[in-house]
């Protein structure tokens, strides 16, 4: 039998002050509840968050809303697993700061993937002229970082420039050993028909420019993304409506999804992003064109602030000849479902079995 710690008479003589437990009372309103250690590190664990919040924002100078919500950004939940409630406070930190950070009043929308709802986009090549229109009109609306030193410029289409050539009898006896053309044809030194390794980045005085095709490129938002599999913290998903989309706050910039993109689609932000207050589009998406961070990976979302409110990409309302249509892949009657049933379309490296939903077609 275990000897009790106090004398039958209930004295305490004897017994040491500094370490000794009162005895449980009979009444339940007077019981001492013994704290366990999971209770004591959970309410260390709490104390400790708190308190590092609390000075988060005694630090933060007055005025700074950027630096009061810093903390909190930091803390908050991958925005997949986030409550309603959740978001919708993320949706207003996020909200107070740019607006105090770009000077005007900033909207943050939360719109979720309607249902019935697949975006899908088909642009035509023959009909582009290579103005690059739509690669500015991109830039402006999604924020993208404009500056001149290496790293700070960011556009998410590029437009590439392909020669037109054909094979001409002429130049049969130009090859090589000259006169023969036998190892080397005198066609191998000139482009013969549409080659994909185009130029990138080109300044012609006019386009669209003779003997020459252009063919955008940009996400291809694919239904089987190489870059969501690959990515460690999975911050970067599809989405129900179709667009492949990052929660920039969860991005580790570990560059592992650009590695695995097979269409050179995603952009790293080397330096801080430069986006002057005048230009910046206050009509912002959480997961599309929010400002983005120094550190993380970004790319095109079809526009969801837009998208998603029934509206045309950018790049597809500026489009001056009319060469890219977008709509809704399961309505028949959309645009974009026109095309793919009355034209010859094609997807680019279709053999990868990213199965994207960017379609190429001709007239």
């Amino acid at each position: 039998m275990t000897q009790s710690a106090y004398p039958p008479d209930g004295s305490t003589q004897g017994a040491d002050p500094a370490c000794g437990v009162p005895p449980a009372s009979a009444d339940p309103a007077k019981a001492v509840p013994t704290p366990s250690r999971r209770s004591f590190l959970r309410s260390g664990g709490m104390l400790s968050m708190s308190s590092l919040m609390g000075t988060a924002a005694l630090m933060a100078p007055a005025g700074d809303a950027k630096a009061a919500t810093e903390w909190a950004e930091h803390f908050q939940k991958n925005y997949r697993l986030m409550t309603a409630d959740e978001k919708k406070e993320a949706r207003q930190r996020l909200e107070r700061r740019y607006t105090q950070e770009y000077g005007k009043t900033v909207s943050v929308d939360t719109t979720e993937a309607q249902p019935g709802m697949l975006m899908g986009y088909a642009l035509n090549v023959r009909k582009c002229i290579g103005c690059r229109r739509c690669v500015k009109a991109c830039v402006e609306e999604n924020n993208q970082s404009r500056g001149a030193r290496p790293g700070e410029r960011i556009e998410w289409i590029q437009v590439l420039r392909m020669e037109r050539g054909e094979f001409k009898s002429d130049k049969m006896n130009q090859g090589y050993p000259e006169g023969l053309g036998i190892q080397v044809g005198g066609n191998a030194y000139s482009p013969a028909g549409q080659v994909l390794e185009g130029q990138y980045f080109y300044e012609p005085e006019k386009v669209p420019e003779k003997d020459a095709t252009y063919m955008p490129i940009a996400c291809m938002q694919c239904e089987k993304p190489p870059c969501v599999k690959v990515c460690p913290v999975r911050t970067t998903y599809r989405e129900a409506d179709g667009p492949v989309v990052i929660d920039y706050n969860w991005c580790i910039g570990c560059k592992m999804c650009m590695n695995a993109c097979p269409y050179w689609a995603r952009r790293f932000n080397l330096t801080t992003p430069v986006l002057p207050k005048q230009d910046m589009n206050p009509v912002t998406h959480y997961l599309g064109n929010r400002p983005r961070m120094r550190g993380v990976v970004e790319k095109c979302h079809w526009c969801l602030q837009r998208t998603r409110h029934n509206r045309y990409p950018a790049c597809v309302e500026v489009c001056p000849v009319g060469a890219r249509k977008f709509g809704n892949l399961l309505d028949p009657e959309s645009e974009v479902s026109k095309v793919l049933e009355r034209k010859n379309v094609f997807r680019l490296k279709a053999e990868l079995n990213t199965f994207p939903k960017f379609f190429y077609f001709y007239d």
